[in-house]
Order: structure tokens, then sequence, then C-alpha cells
């Protein structure tokens, strides 16, 4: 009996952490994502790095960015952008590029 509460005891705490882990960790994983990948020329805010602005990137909270609607940058995102922005296609999941359209609808905010 006591072995029984132990393990059920146990399984909630389990249930508990996997209910509210990915919550908390899709949100840190869009702004990391976002740091690993794009703010190298986009800049951290997104306006463009000195890397970036070199290369003529845009600047991704200029209206012209946030009116694409999420299909336009997921696909940008996923196929690449002329011969400056590479294509994750191949490099992040599905989910992960939306996390990043999600991440990218922020940076607007931050003007």
């Amino acid at each position: 009996m006591k072995v029984r509460m132990q393990w059920t005891v146990l399984m909630a705490l389990a249930a508990a952490v996997l209910l509210f882990l990915p919550v908390r960790a899709g949100a840190q994983s869009a702004q990391s994502l976002f740091n690993s990948k794009c703010a190298v020329c986009h800049g951290p805010d997104g306006s463009g790095s000195a890397v970036g602005k070199k290369m003529g990137i845009v600047n991704l909270r200029s209206e012209e960015v946030q009116k694409q609607t999420d299909a336009e940058l997921i696909h940008e995102i996923s196929n690449g952008v002329g011969h400056t922005m590479p294509s994750y296609k191949d490099k992040l999941s599905e989910a992960q590029i939306k996390e990043l359209v999600g991440y990218l609808r922020t940076l607007v905010k931050k003007k």
C-alpha cells in the first residue's frame, strides 16, 4: 500500500512537470532559436546587426515584414530569401519555424 501511494505521488509530480515544462520551454526556445540562427544578421532586436546591414537585410520590425502573413514568413524562413538568407527547412523543424514567426511578431513591440 505504501509503495502504491509513493508511486501515485511520483506519477502526479511527473505529470505536473510535463504539463508546465513545454509552455515555459517553448517561450524561451523561440528567443534562443532567434539568437542562435537569426541575430547574427538581424540583430538581437530584429533591426539588423552591423553585418546584416552591410548585406542589406530587412528590418524584421518594419511594416514591410510585419504585414506579411505567417504563411509567407514560414515560407521565407523555410526556403531562404535570395542569396543572403539561407534555407532553414533542413535545419529546423516546422514547429521551430512557427515558433520563430511567433517571436518575430513580438519584435515590433520592442521598437
